[in-house]
């Protein structure tokens, strides 16, 4: 749907403002103070109506999204099933839960140390969150640049709020990572001489977003599956974990599957179990639409709660400050941060910019809704959502006609295809729900503190604190998946598996009868999500 003759009307006041824009240079940054109250007053983050304690669980009393709590107080799926937990239909070293970039990395690591590797995954294999990540992959590797300057960007974007320990070796294992994947066969962006190139992002304070074009995630996604298919490791597809097993010692070993395609229920046994089932994205928090993809359901948050892994950062979700706002066909569409690293700016009804264009995702973000309810100056589009302009235009005036197309095409096409020219005109955006920025708590290796069980990527936390920068989520699938399946791998050698049993779920069921959880017929893992979004933005 092409902008209507009222939103043309619009567009007239940005393109007035822009040769006024551009003599006054950059627009000024936060101060740290200025940052914590746009955050405190506008971020969702901060909305206590938003949350509640669990109830339940080695987090009893945390604060979570009333959406995730909900998950956490209802029943398992397989309630009152019968299983033979002795009748193996696999029986593996190590079981990856997961089919995007992070399970793919634990799995070739892991087949490197002589493991037997099964990927199980709800979807298709590649059907994730990686392959919708479009700015790029940070590693400090240009003069200028170190990890330790990385570091503090992340513990800086992070609210210093991250595990330490986790941002070292998020940072330290970077440049090893985006070699990985180049020697693997990932095609990045190059000057003509062999050079990365590399931009800046939200919150960084050097150059080192290295991209491939505006799909990397895509990118990587295919360069990982191909390897993985290369080397033969076995991939089940449309075959979901549902709940985690355990031995009589209390280590993880094994998993019920359900076949999403016959109904089905089958036991693996493993010697160890690799979580990387992504986020939660699509229980769309507040009524915010998300950039997810359909698989984001929180399932291995709740696997691995209910089998005991302790949760960290679960109060703190990511929305991006530019989803597409407009048409109406693409709401919620991630329009990559990408975009404005490469200098276009937000902007207001008046053509006025009013936030500083790399502001930290999460201080964009409360930045463009305080504009729209607190000084009344969004644009109110067909159908019901109100956003801010991000004037991609701009990107052409400050490095010449064709830098839009050249690095941007996936995007470009996505809104041609509804009539709107992101090259000629500027997009109508608003925040939307894009990252779990917490998740089960992890060591350097990934572990969790339920003996033999990991998780790697979104459904990990602690990496991030309070807050992601762009270009570390496709980072931390690749660096905490390669040391998950490097670690899995080599214990393999070692461990036993005992009796499996699954006493702890019956316990966590007793254990929401007695404090009288209210789970109103709910049960989960759900699975799948509802396939229709809310909208919010008055």
């Amino acid at each position: 749907m092409p902008y209507t003759p009222q939103l043309r009307e619009l567009v007239k006041q940005v393109e007035a403002s822009r040769a006024e824009r551009i003599k006054k240079g950059p627009f000024r940054r936060m101060t740290m103070d200025e940052r914590d109250e746009v955050l405190k007053n506008f971020h969702p983050d901060f909305i206590e109506a938003s949350m509640r304690p669990l109830s339940v669980g080695v987090n009893k009393g945390d604060r979570v999204p009333h959406e995730f709590a909900d998950l956490i107080e209802a029943r398992s799926r397989i309630e009152g099933l019968g299983f033979d937990l002795e009748n193996f239909a696999y029986d593996v070293d190590v079981l990856v839960v997961g089919g995007g970039g992070a399970g793919a990395s634990a799995a070739l690591i892991a087949q490197e140390q002589g493991a037997d590797v099964l990927i199980v995954t709800k979807l298709r294999f590649g059907d994730a969150n990686t392959v919708m990540a479009q700015g790029g992959i940070q590693a400090a590797d240009k003069e200028g640049d170190s990890p330790a300057k990385h570091y503090l960007d992340v513990m800086g974007g992070g609210r210093f709020e991250n595990v330490p320990e986790l941002v070292s070796a998020l940072t330290l294992d970077a440049p090893l990572a985006l070699k990985w994947l180049e020697d693997l066969g990932a095609m990045f962006d190059k000057f003509p001489d062999g050079t990365m190139k590399s931009i800046h992002g939200g919150g960084t304070s050097r150059k080192r977003m290295h991209s491939a074009r505006d799909y990397s995630g895509a990118e990587i996604m295919r360069t990982l599956r191909d390897e993985v298919r290369n080397r033969a490791i076995r991939v089940i597809e449309f075959c979901a974990a549902v709940e985690l097993l355990l031995d009589e010692e209390g280590k993880v070993g094994g998993a019920v599957l359900y076949n999403m395609e016959t109904g089905e229920y089958e036991i693996v046994r493993a010697k160890s179990v690799i979580l990387a089932v992504g986020g939660s994205g699509r229980l769309e928090y507040q009524g915010f639409p998300t950039t997810n993809h359909y698989g984001a359901t929180a399932d291995g948050l709740v696997m691995g709660y209910r089998a005991g892994a302790e949760l960290a950062f679960m109060h703190t979700m990511q929305y991006h400050p530019t989803g597409a706002a407009y048409p109406p066909q693409i709401i919620g569409l991630l329009i990559t941060e990408k975009v404005r690293g490469l200098g276009a700016e937000p902007v207001n009804i008046d053509g006025e910019q009013f936030v500083y264009h790399l502001e930290t995702r999460d201080v964009a973000a409360a930045a463009i809704i305080r504009e729209i309810k607190e000084r009344r100056k969004g644009i109110a589009v067909p159908g019901g959502m109100i956003g801010v302009w991000l004037d991609s235009p701009m990107i052409d005036l400050l490095y010449g006609a064709g830098t839009v197309a050249r690095e941007l095409p996936a995007m470009v096409r996505q809104f041609a295809r509804f009539g709107v020219d992101i090259i000629n005109e500027p997009m109508l955006v608003y925040p939307a729900l894009h990252y779990q920025n917490g998740g089960l708590l992890i060591d350097e290796n990934g572990l969790t503190n339920v003996q033999n069980l990991y998780a790697v990527g979104e459904v990990a936390g602690g990496i991030h604190g309070g807050n992601r920068l762009m270009g570390n989520s496709l980072l931390d699938i690749v660096v905490f998946g390669r040391r998950a399946g490097a670690h899995a791998g080599a214990a393999a050698k070692e461990i036993k598996v005992k009796k499996l049993s699954l006493n702890y779920l019956q316990a966590f069921q007793r254990e929401l009868e007695a404090v009288g959880a209210d789970t109103g017929g709910r049960v989960s893992p759900i699975l799948l999500p509802r396939y229709t979004h809310r909208m919010t933005s008055a």
